[in-house]
């Protein structure tokens, strides 16, 4: 269901646990099941709120492209009347992005940040990875059919939106990046689809933020290592910066 005029979409949502609320943006081609792994572990300590973004998952899909700047509207949209007010904010890969932008767009209502195994601009990711010309993998397709109210077959049209909007976005600069005051927590596999590099520039960039690489893990590192990854994001939202003792980057703060 669309808002007439703003074409703003209705995202279908879960709610877990109670506490400060956080909202969890899943990645592309998924839904907000890809935080199963997670769910048990933050709902201890948080509200969840777990939208599925539109054309994914149980939240139909609209006329016209999907972009990160829609959806990015939409989680606007979501916060101020589904949450009613600031959240702490946590997206993944594409989800990510739509954070940043929410981030960027309107940070009164983003408490902190988490931005997990996502990329700025889309030179971020390793080569190869935006290769679209490959088939999505089965299960995507089998897990789309199984709730998405747009039936199977609907399913190849939402992946070649995606693959558009891939050809050019993300294209956020580092300029960019210095609006941001969110204080966030950049989180990372060392074995990643993004490239270490880009998230080091990322890191540099924003003018309050953290960085954490997690062992052992690819782009789906936080179903790898959930309990380390939940650890490090409950840790990042709920505690307040630690002085530290040779501080660099952080050095005029101390």
């Amino acid at each position: 269901m669309t808002t007439p005029q703003t074409g703003i979409v209705h995202m279908w949502h879960q709610e877990l646990g109670k506490g400060d609320p956080m909202v969890l943006l899943h990645p592309a081609g998924v839904d907000s099941r890809a935080f199963t792994p997670n769910f048990d572990g933050l709902s201890q300590q948080f509200h969840l709120y777990a939208p599925d973004r539109r054309g994914h998952g149980r939240t139909p899909d609209v006329e016209g492209p999907i972009s990160f700047e829609l959806m990015a509207q939409d989680t606007i949209v979501f916060l101020e009347t589904v949450v009613g007010g600031p959240a702490f904010l946590a997206g993944y890969s594409d989800g990510a992005v739509v954070a940043l932008l929410v981030a960027l767009r309107r940070p009164d209502l983003v408490r902190r940040l988490v931005f997990a195994a996502g990329v700025f601009h889309r030179d971020g990711w390793a080569d190869g990875v935006l290769d679209h010309d490959e088939t999505p993998p089965d299960f995507m397709r089998d897990t789309y059919a199984e709730v998405s109210p747009d039936g199977a077959g609907h399913y190849g049209t939402v992946v070649a939106k995606i693959a558009a909007e891939h050809k050019h976005e993300p294209s956020l600069t580092p300029a960019d990046l210095r609006q941001i005051t969110s204080r966030t927590l950049i989180l990372v596999g060392d074995d990643d689809e993004v490239r270490l590099e880009h998230a080091l520039e990322l890191y540099r960039s924003l003018p309050d933020a953290e960085l954490a690489i997690v062992p052992g893990t690819s782009h789906g590192v936080l179903a790898e290592k959930p309990d380390l990854c939940n650890l490090l994001i409950t840790d990042f939202l709920g505690k307040d910066p630690v002085p530290t003792f040779a501080p660099i980057r952080r050095k005029s703060l101390s």
